[in-house]
């Protein structure tokens, strides 16, 4: 049997201190290349690939392609268009867009001119966009849709440093100063033959130390802080995984997680930089139609995806019944035997062995169709994945590479590779890479990866970097054998009145697995006990309330009713088989909604900012304290 989910962190504060120094440290090893820019990535791709379809998107209906040769052509052009505007190396240019072709354009442009692009979550809620491009001195805004252009209009009279709005596909009647394909055309007068050796003379000018990008980061409490990433931080992030996770000839990529976030902006730069053709899905809601077009080899995403694919696969499963059901029960069951095998460095084979061929012709390779049949891994950060969910996909055959990064650390601090692969934890350190515990338990990282700084925030900056450059990535961990494994948030530890340390992120994702529910929250720092605040998976709920013939009018009144309550309640506590008593929620509060970007309860990474979710149920939380 298992430890209990929360108790690495309750008792890592009395074992420190007792660790060997070996497993307090751990490096990816020397950085063998000298610094460099994500320019030299760029024209490294479009010299070597040359392929026809460097990008996918689809319009019309239908999925369409740029070559290597058609971009490069574009970038130069936007390049020289926004030089034309008076935009020079050094000033600051934003991006608002949902991810499309256009895009990586504007960015990649950017870059080669020595500008440094502010990207904008396309989620954001226009009264949050102003402070962003204030602080940074952001002249020029590319923006994509007409809706996006509409939403800055109506904000445009407090940004009184935005010289230029240039829509993607909106115009000047939603606001808009140009198009795109108006500012390529200025551009495209200024191409001469010789342009283009120029362009490329210049673009590798550009010194590696020289800023790429400010990304505003949201967190989870005050003004968001702008975080300075250098040419050489991606760089040398991007050649590093390179190292740990090669890729192969053919290889085709969805790309949906924003690409405002660096997890999927540096996992681009390193596709496109090996030639890996990048689709970008039409949105989220598409994904799972978009990979059986599209027929992806690999993806990166956040654990949301994971979990959704893995309940509705568990759904599924049920609602089928009978012997279909029974089927897919042993097959999960012969998997994770399976999975053990393999995990522990032994080759299955006999009745197991076959037994497994079988599974996987029965139900997993079905669920392989469902990700398009090509899928060799998928790519996880952002947050933690359930070790469960990890193990059931793997079980299947579908490899989920784990990892671990911040913004400030542009983002990758440690990955699982194909070779080195440990469930319940983020990998080893990738190369260039050190990584030390703290004696509080704290994650500490040094090394090319690790921010310039905080833009105009020096405080803020020294206190996420200490004298000897280390970064203080305020989440806790340890170190097992090298491999990384993260406990929680340090700032969210939950310390109840009683001096027990409760960490609530791997308890959250425990209770997220069950198919009843969509998000969970602890809360009980300095309370005499926890409790947990649950959203339910409404479509899951409210079926099960129509079978048993319960007639509600509101999903407010459905909650009270003791029924559900009851069955909620008895949902929940069967994933907490497992934790210690006191790490153990002792009721059960349930939300009506969602938590929402624009209600301020998740960031645009959709990371639930706990002290938020805290003060707006608060009259909630403290009824569940009422003796």
């Amino acid at each position: 049997m298992s430890a209990p989910v929360g108790s690495a962190y309750s008792s890592l504060a009395n074992t420190l201190s007792s660790v060997p120094s070996p497993n307090r440290f751990a490096t990816g090893g020397p950085r063998m290349e000298p610094p460099g820019t994500v320019n030299a990535l760029f024209f490294r791709a479009v010299e070597a690939a040359a392929q026809p379809n460097a990008f996918m998107h689809k319009a019309g209906g239908a999925w369409e392609s740029l070559s290597h040769a058609k971009v490069l052509e574009r970038v130069r052009r936007t390049a020289l268009g926004l030089a034309k505007l008076g935009v020079v190396a050094g000033d600051r240019v934003g991006i608002l867009s949902e991810n499309r072709p256009e895009w990586a354009i504007a960015d990649y442009a950017c870059l080669c001119s020595g500008i440094i692009d502010v990207p904008v979550y396309p989620t954001l809620p226009a009264q949050q966009i102003p402070y962003i491009i204030n602080d940074s001195g952001t002249k020029v805004l590319f923006v994509s849709t007409a809706a996006q252009a509409q939403k800055i209009a109506s904000v445009r009279s407090e940004m009184a440093g935005l010289q230029y709005v240039i829509g993607f596909s909106a115009g000047k009647e939603d606001g808009c100063d140009m198009t795109l394909a108006e500012l390529e055309a200025l551009g495209a007068a200024d191409d001469k033959a010789e342009t283009a050796a120029q362009f490329k003379e210049r673009a590798l000018m550009v010194e590696p130390d020289h800023l790429l990008t400010l990304i505003y980061t949201s967190g989870t409490t005050g003004k968001p802080k702008g975080v300075m990433l250098t040419h050489d931080n991606v760089y040398s992030n991007v050649i590093a995984t390179e190292q740990s996770i090669p890729l192969a000839g053919g290889d085709v990529a969805l790309s949906f997680l924003p690409l405002s976030h660096i997890f999927e902006r540096m996992g681009d730069y390193y596709l496109f930089a090996n030639g890996v053709t990048i689709a970008y899905a039409e949105s989220i809601d598409t994904v799972p139609i978009n990979m059986n077009e599209v027929r992806p080899t690999l993806m990166m995403s956040v654990p949301r995806l994971y979990e959704k694919i893995y309940a509705r696969v568990l759904e599924n499963a049920v609602a089928a019944g009978g012997l279909k059901a029974r089927i897919f029960f042993w097959a999960r069951a012969v998997g994770e035997r399976w999975a053990d095998e393999k995990l522990a460095g032994r080759e299955p084979g006999g009745l197991l062995g076959f037994q497994y061929g079988l599974a996987q012709k029965l139900v997993f390779s079905k669920l392989k169709e469902r990700t398009g049949g090509r899928m060799r891994f998928f790519i996880s950060g952002g947050a933690p994945l359930s070790p469960t969910i990890n193990k059931f996909f793997y079980s299947a055959g579908l490899t989920i590479l784990e990892g671990y990064g911040l913004t400030e650390t542009s983002p990758v601090i440690s990955a699982n590779t194909v070779a080195d692969f440990r469930i319940g934890t983020v990998g080893k350190p990738i190369r260039g890479v050190e990584v030390r515990i703290a004696n509080d338990g704290e994650i500490l990282t040094r090394g090319p990866h690790v921010m310039k700084g905080y833009y105009k925030n020096p405080d803020a900056t020294a206190e996420a970097i200490d004298h000897e450059g280390w970064f203080h990535t305020g989440d806790i961990g340890v170190l097992e054998d090298g491999f990384l494994k993260i406990t929680d948030r340090k700032k969210d530890i939950i310390v109840t009145a009683g001096g027990k340390n409760i960490a609530p992120q791997p308890i959250e994702n425990l209770l997220k697995t069950n198919k009843y529910v969509s998000q969970a929250v602890m809360i009980g720092d300095k309370r005499k006990f926890p409790i947990v605040l649950i959203v339910p998976n409404w479509d899951q709920l409210e079926k099960w309330a129509a079978e048993q013939n319960i007639v509600w009018t509101s999903r407010a009144e459905l909650l009270n009713m003791p029924t559900i309550r009851a069955k909620m309640e008895k949902e929940v506590k069967s994933e907490m088989t497992e934790l210690a008593s006191y790490e153990t929620p002792k009721k059960v509060a349930l939300l009506e909604h969602d938590f929402s970007i624009e209600r301020g309860e998740l960031t645009p990474k959709l990371s639930v900012k706990r002290r938020v979710v805290e003060q707006s149920y608060a009259e909630l939380i403290e009824s569940q304290y009422v003796e």
